[in-house]
């Protein structure tokens, strides 16, 4: 019986890609500092005009760069983080009161990313406990320890950068970009993925594959990563 291929996910821009992503929506957004952001979907996000957005990233990348350019534009009104320090945008909107903020262990947002793609809705961690976080959350002993209870992350798309990838949608990360990008695409419904290096089908090897093609539902060819430093850092003369 012959096999018929399977459907190529690639679409012809990442406006098109992003073009249904109303306001209000939550997004999961990959990337670590300014490393393996998706500057090409967060661009045609931009451009889209939509608000009231809900984001879980990591960090928020810096003024006027990565989700920077959202808050700039006043499309992101909460944001659940690790990282915010890089980012006077962010600063003043904070404490202007039109930003909503949830910080939370860099270790705890990665599992609650992850959780969400497994199916788990949710876990306890001992991060957290004996904070103000538990005046509002069930806690749990386990082994003589408090421990926080804390709910998976699932978002209405997510948005990711990979080094490689076919239109199928497996997806290679390179170093520091391994960091967010795998688990922000198995948390989102629907997860969009902008791509450097496009290959053919059966060119990724099965064993590298970092995000299998079931986690990823769109494919774009990403712009040129504009290689920017989140802080530079020089030599005394």
């Amino acid at each position: 019986m012959e096999r018929r291929p399977a459907a190529s996910k690639l679409w012809e821009s990442a406006d098109q890609a992003v073009a249904d992503i109303p306001s209000r929506a939550r997004l999961a957004v990959g990337g670590f500092g300014v490393v393996g952001v998706p500057f090409t979907l967060i661009q045609a996000l931009g451009s889209a005009g939509v608000a009231d957005l809900t984001v879980y990233s990591n960090n928020l990348g810096i003024d006027g760069v990565g989700l920077g350019v959202l808050l700039s534009n006043r499309q992101i009104s909460s944001v659940i983080a690790s990282y915010v320090g890089e980012n006077k945008a962010f600063e003043q909107l904070y404490l202007s009161g039109q930003l909503n903020v949830e910080l939370v262990p860099q270790g705890t947002l990665a599992e609650r990313l992850r959780a969400g793609g497994a199916g788990i809705p949710a876990f306890y961690t001992r991060s957290g406990a004996g904070t103000v976080l538990t005046d509002t959350r069930e806690t749990r002993e386990f082994d003589g320890n408090t421990c926080v209870l804390e709910r998976a992350v699932i978002a209405d798309f997510a948005l990711v950068r990979a080094w490689r990838g076919d239109h199928l949608g497996n997806l290679v990360y390179r170093r520091t970009a391994r960091n967010f990008n795998p688990l922000a695409a198995m948390a989102g419904r629907t997860t969009i993925a902008e791509v450097e290096e496009l290959v053919e089908v059966g060119e990724l090897d099965g064993d590298l594959i970092h995000t299998p093609a079931a986690f990823v539902q769109r494919v774009v060819r990403a712009s040129p990563d504009p290689k920017t430093i989140e802080r530079l850092t020089t030599k005394p003369s």
